[in-house]
C-alpha cells in the first residue's frame, strides 16, 4: 500500500538578524631595548566598562568597509610610517533579543620608535607588555590571545618582521625582534644567521653601523623579489 507520506509541519521563517558590526585592532610593537612585546590599549571614557582598558575599536559606519574602519581607528590612535595590518578573526561576543553584535578583529605590527600615540576620544592610551595586560573590557583578552598566536605564526612563515624594521637593519636587530616575540630559545644567533643568509633574500648593503664599543655590524635590506620563492613555504630558519 503506497499511501501518502505525512507532511512535515511548516516551520515559520525566522526574522533576519539585526547586526551591529565593530572593528577591534590588536596593535603590537616590539621594544627591543627591554625585550618586550607590547600591545596598544586605550581606556574607555563611557559605559559600558567605563575606566577599563580595552583594544582600540570602533563601530563600522554606513557604507564603510571593514578594512577602512580598521585603518580609521588606527589613524585616530597612532601615527606611524611602517605598519603591517591583517584581518584576524570574527568574534560573536554578545547579543540581545533585538540586536546582535559582531566584532571583526585585525592585528597590526608597528615600528615602536616611529609610533606617536594619539589620546583623542579616550581617557588614556598606552603600550602594555603583553604578559602584564590587565582584565580588559568586553572579550578583548580573548581577541588579544588569538592575535598573539597569529603573530607568532606569521613570524615563522612570512616576512612580516621586515614591514616594521627600518629599511636598513643588522642581523642582530632582526634576531632581537624574533627572540622578543618567540622567546630566546627559538634559535641561537649563530644558526639563525647562517640559515638566514643561505636563503638569499637579505641583501648586504656594504655599509656598517657602530653601536657602543663592539665591532661595526653590517647593514642589510630585505629583497622581496628574492623572497618570492619562499612565499608559501615555512621559513626554515625558524
Amino acid at each position: 500500500m503506497g499511501g501518502n507520506k505525512p507532511r512535515s509541519p511548516l516551520i515559520p521563517p525566522q526574522p533576519l538578524a539585526q547586526f551591529k558590526v565593530g572593528v577591534d585592532n590588536v596593535i603590537f610593537s616590539v621594544d627591543t631595548d627591554q625585550n618586550r612585546l607590547l600591545v596598544l590599549l586605550v581606556m574607555r571614557d563611557a559605559e559600558p566598562f567605563r575606566d577599563r582598558w580595552c583594544l582600540p575599536g570602533t563601530l563600522v559606519r554606513q557604507g564603510e568597509s571593514l578594512e577602512s574602519a580598521a585603518y580609521r581607528i588606527l589613524a585616530e590612535k597612532i601615527r606611524v610610517q611602517n605598519l603591517y595590518l591583517e584581518q584576524l578573526f570574527t568574534f560573536d561576543p554578545s547579543s540581545t533579543e533585538d540586536l546582535r553584535y559582531l566584532s571583526v578583529s585585525y592585528f597590526a605590527l608597528a615600528h615602536l620608535a616611529e609610533a606617536e600615540l594619539i589620546a583623542d576620544g579616550v581617557s588614556g592610551i598606552a603600550w602594555y607588555p603583553v604578559n602584564q595586560v590587565p582584565s580588559l573590557a568586553f572579550n578583548h583578552n580573548q581577541i588579544l590571545e588569538y592575535g598573539h598566536r597569529r603573530l607568532c605564526n606569521k613570524l615563522q612563515y612570512s616576512p612580516v618582521a621586515f614591514d616594521v624594521l627600518p629599511e636598513l637593519f643588522t642581523l642582530g636587530d632582526l634576531y632581537q625582534l624574533y627572540t622578543t616575540v618567540l622567546g630566546e630559545n627559538f634559535s641561537d644567533y649563530s644558526n639563525f644567521r647562517s640559515r638566514l643568509l643561505k636563503l638569499g633574500f637579505l641583501q648586504e648593503t656594504g655599509d656598517k653601523t657602530s653601536r657602543g664599543a663592539g665591532r661595526p655590524a653590517s647593514l642589510y635590506r630585505f629583497n622581496a623579489q628574492a623572497f618570492a620563492p619562499f612565499k608559501d613555504k615555512p621559513m626554515i630558519f625558524i
